[in-house]
């Protein structure tokens, strides 16, 4: 059996293209520039009184429920999909997953000591926000990571069974942000709606199988 390429090194993809392999300081640059851009979208969002979908949504549910940390509960809510992470993606995917989800929740926690909104509208916050984190996620994608919950879930479907990341995500979230009618006004999840669709058509048109390939 031969050895796995180095990283930096060129392997073909299952198309038989050639693919180059990220190295482990780009790894870390995506995670952090990734998490960076998803923490900025989601402190719009929070400012807006917005919700949005996956382990995120129900953070979000807990945070407007009971004053929680958002970064807390995001990081306690994920712990259990771990092992399925490791049992089904595996060692390298759980490990730069698990440091996801504490750098958003750090970053989440931290940046609003040094970054305030004085002025968002919220239809800005529902386009600018739902940009950035699907932009954050595809970087995470991109580097063969995600932000724990229903984002390793989809993953999985994508890679084993074509199913569209952005599309499925978008289902699920969407039914996430729908059931949240009990803590939120109709004006609210209808607003927040339209941010997972924004989210998930970016994910949707940037995230097919075979278009990009990195491991």
């Amino acid at each position: 059996m031969s050895n796995p390429p180095a990283p930096g090194s060129v392997a073909p993809d299952p198309a038989g293209l050639p693919v180059a392999r990220h190295r482990p300081h780009e790894d870390v640059q995506a995670l952090l520039t990734g998490t960076l851009f998803v923490a900025l979208g989601v402190l719009m969002y929070r400012h807006a009184g917005l919700l949005t979908g996956g382990t995120a949504g129900v953070a979000f549910l807990a945070h407007y429920a009971s004053a929680v940390d958002f970064g807390l509960a995001f990081f306690c809510i994920n712990l259990p999909f771990y092992a399925f992470a490791w049992r089904r993606m595996g060692a390298v995917f759980t490990v730069k997953t698990f440091a996801a989800v504490a750098l958003l929740s750090l970053w989440v926690h931290y940046l609003p000591q040094v970054l305030a909104f004085e002025r968002l509208a919220t239809p800005l916050a529902v386009v600018l926000g739902g940009l950035l984190i699907g932009a954050g996620m595809l970087m995470l994608f991109r580097h063969k990571a995600s932000l724990g919950g229903l984002n390793v879930l989809v993953l999985y479907l994508q890679e084993r069974l074509g199913w569209r990341a952005g599309k499925v995500q978008m289902l699920l979230d969407s039914l996430i942000v729908l059931g949240a009618l009990w803590v939120a006004d109709w004006q609210r999840v209808g607003w927040s709606v339209l941010g997972a669709v924004v989210l998930n058509l970016t994910l949707a048109i940037n995230h097919r199988p075979g278009r990009y390939v990195a491991v």
